[in-house]
């Protein structure tokens, strides 16, 4: 008797012990992404986000479009054969860790159906968004869910604020869903707050914000979780003029502190040159052309993209490393007023460039000035050298035009330590801000 009480009191053990409910294991991003390397370029840049192939067919039948597409057809042709809608169709490119990239193009083009297939808000018909080197669009539905909330946020046109929450609150919502504790996540919400530049409104309320205010919760919600990748969908298109562009330079602030990977849709293209490290101009929903703002001023890919950018205002987007070139000769600052006046009429020029024996930029130099020098026989050239504008590599072209409406001299380019890079004439500057820009 003793011995089958003991069986069955060791059977009820076993099945209790097999039944018990399981204390759930928390998988988290980094489970997720674990032993998975990070992609890089030739260049050496880390790759975080990958498309491939990427297509996205709206429709019952989107195999019989695509069959349409691969044979040549064009997406009005294959919606009227099919009723089958092309959102995207053979997609591919690369986004660097830590660029903003500018997903550009009229409405319908497909740059919001292609932002929503790569955080698979929409789910691609055909290929691959792979992120931070890994298949994004292989996970299941739960990975999915935990790889969005952890490693990316979205910011969306119309703010998306809850009325009833402060903005303290508002800002914390993504870390209140991530479960951390309500003194830790108010902590971040203010730090966040304060690097939105909203320091002081932490505890109004949504209706007592202007639009631009709005949007700051917006992008702070966003930020406040940490993310990798930063999807912005025509964020700034429903403010009015002056503050989407004070808008714009608090993203262009924020991200030279943060560095994250941005992914920013819209369909102004003087917002996607000012905005984006690099540009993906789209149509039908393909890419025409991917490139910084200079290539795709300077290079239209084709007819389509040369309407788009000829009435752009090349001057405050262009830089001054696009039209520096260097001195075909400069003077030291060692060398004496003789030298440096054979060297000036060698080159026929009657002003040079005067640096020390560490390239840094002194000054410049004109002739009239040497020459006075040499009758008196001074030999210091540093007592004649004049100081004169500069401008660093990024200066756009507005502001160096400005100053070479006031002087008659070539305006030197120099670096941060004052090294200098080049000079930019007005007669290189001309030339290149007419290439691309007439009809």
């Amino acid at each position: 008797m003793g011995r089958i009480k003991a069986r069955i009191t060791g059977s009820v053990k076993s099945f209790v012990e097999e039944h018990r409910p399981r204390t759930k294991v928390k998988r988290s991003a980094e489970d997720i992404f674990a032993g998975i390397e990070s992609p890089r370029d030739e260049e050496g840049n880390e790759i975080m986000i990958q498309v491939r192939n990427l297509s996205k067919i709206f429709g019952r039948h989107p195999e019989e479009a695509l069959a349409l597409l691969e044979e040549g057809k064009t997406k009005e042709e294959v919606q009227n054969m099919t009723s089958n809608n092309v959102g995207l169709y053979d997609v591919s490119f690369d986004v660097r860790k830590g660029e903003i990239f500018v997903l550009m193009g009229l409405s319908g083009s497909g740059k919001s159906t292609l932002e929503r297939c790569m955080n698979r808000l929409i789910e691609p018909t055909s290929g691959q968004v792979l992120i931070d080197g890994l298949d994004f669009t292989s996970l299941n539905e739960e990975d999915l869910r935990i790889a969005r909330r952890e490693k990316m946020s979205m910011v969306f046109q119309n703010f998306g604020l809850l009325p009833h929450r402060d903005v303290k609150n508002n800002v914390a919502y993504g870390l209140e869903m991530q479960g951390v504790p309500e003194s830790k996540r108010l902590e971040k919400a203010a730090a966040t707050i304060e690097l939105v530049g909203l320091a002081g409104y932490e505890n109004s309320m949504p209706s007592d914000l202007s639009g631009g205010m709005k949007q700051r919760v917006g992008l702070a919600r966003a930020l406040a979780t940490n993310p990798d990748i930063l999807f912005m969908d025509e964020a700034f298109s429903a403010l009015d003029p002056l503050i989407r562009n004070d808008m714009q330079d608090e993203l262009i602030k924020i991200q030279s502190e943060l560095d994250k990977t941005v992914i920013f849709v819209t369909h102004d293209l003087n917002e996607a040159l000012k905005l984006g490290d690099r540009i993906a101009l789209m149509k039908d929903g393909r890419i025409v052309q991917v490139g910084t703002a200079e290539d795709i001023l300077q290079d239209p890919a084709d007819e389509y993209v040369g309407r788009f950018v000829r009435e752009v205002d090349r001057t405050k987007i262009l830089t001054a490393s696009l039209f520096m070139r260097k001195p075909k000769s400069v003077l030291y600052v060692t060398q004496g007023p003789r030298t440096a006046l054979r060297i000036m009429d060698d080159y026929d020029r009657n002003d040079m460039l005067v640096i020390d024996r560490r390239n840094h930029l002194v000054g410049m130099v004109e002739s009239d000035d040497i020459l006075k020098a040499v009758q008196s026989g001074d030999k210091d050239l540093s007592k004649i050298v004049m100081d004169i504008p500069s401008v660093g590599p990024d200066t756009p072209m507005s502001e160096v035009i400005q100053i070479m409406v006031t002087t008659d001299f070539p305006i030197p380019v120099i670096d941060g330590d004052g090294v200098l890079l080049g000079m930019v004439s007005p007669s290189v500057a001309a030339e290149t801000l007419n290439i691309g820009g007439g009809e």
